[in-house]
């Protein structure tokens, strides 16, 4: 009997031993850790500004006619209109800058009812003034050919690009400034550059009128236009 039990504990411990072997093959062996750290990175926006002042104006200008009849209505303002062409071209307006914006045919009421008393006819046309030296003249000779009807004025910059592009590289330059004083401010080194990009821009935004057109029969202040551009970059700090 004990030597049966000794036999049954050997295979026992046989047995445990080749299991405890199993089990230490089968685990992964251990790896260290060998990832690189993550990348610390600053990032900073900035803006910058061009202001400059426009070169070119867009006006509307037209004639609104009051007959009785809408026939008669119709006649008055295209007389006059054609007279409206005729010194936008003598005031040197190409046909190309300019545009019919607007035509109407409307009936008139009598005060409290609906009965009609006569017919308006209104006829509007966009102008691009690329000469602002010539603006206040043409508008004057506007009036004078019959237009009754002088819209609003706006003032743009015909070719925008290169303002803009001044724009970008002072929106860079406002953040590398600010990158540098923080990362001193932080103690840190600034690396190279990981990401850029344009956050937007406003091409163009009136400013508060400050130039009057020179020589000019109606007095015109064109002011200033103002481009702005804004970028957000980051850079990997040390």
């Amino acid at each position: 009997m004990t030597f049966a039990l000794t036999r049954f504990a050997g295979r026992a411990a046989l047995i445990a031993a080749g299991s405890l072997a199993l089990v230490l093959t089968a685990a992964p062996a251990l790896r260290a850790d060998t990832r690189a750290p993550a990348t610390r990175v600053l990032t900073v926006s900035g803006q910058g500004e061009v202001r400059a002042a426009p070169n070119e104006a867009v006006l509307s200008a037209g004639v609104v006619s009051d007959a009785k009849t809408a026939a008669a209505a119709l006649t008055d303002n295209t007389r006059a209109m054609n007279a409206v062409f005729a010194t936008l071209k003598s005031a040197g307006i190409a046909d190309k800058d300019m545009q019919t914006s607007n035509f109407s045919v409307q009936p008139q009421y009598a005060s409290g009812d609906q009965r009609i008393t006569g017919y308006q006819v209104s006829n509007d046309v966009s102008v691009t003034v690329e000469d602002l030296g010539k603006l206040g003249a043409t508008l004057d000779a506007l009036v004078s050919s019959g237009a009754n009807s002088i819209g609003e004025i706006s003032f743009r910059i015909n070719d925008p690009r290169p303002l803009l592009a001044q724009a970008r590289a002072a929106a860079v330059a406002d953040a590398l400034a600010k990158a540098q004083v923080l990362a001193k401010a932080a103690g840190v080194t600034l690396g190279p550059i990981t990401s850029i990009g344009e956050t937007g821009y406003e091409p163009v935004r009136p400013m508060m009128a400050m130039r009057a057109a020179a020589k000019a029969a109606v007095p015109i202040a064109a002011g200033e236009q103002s481009i702005t551009a804004g970028v957000t970059i980051s850079w990997e700090i040390r």
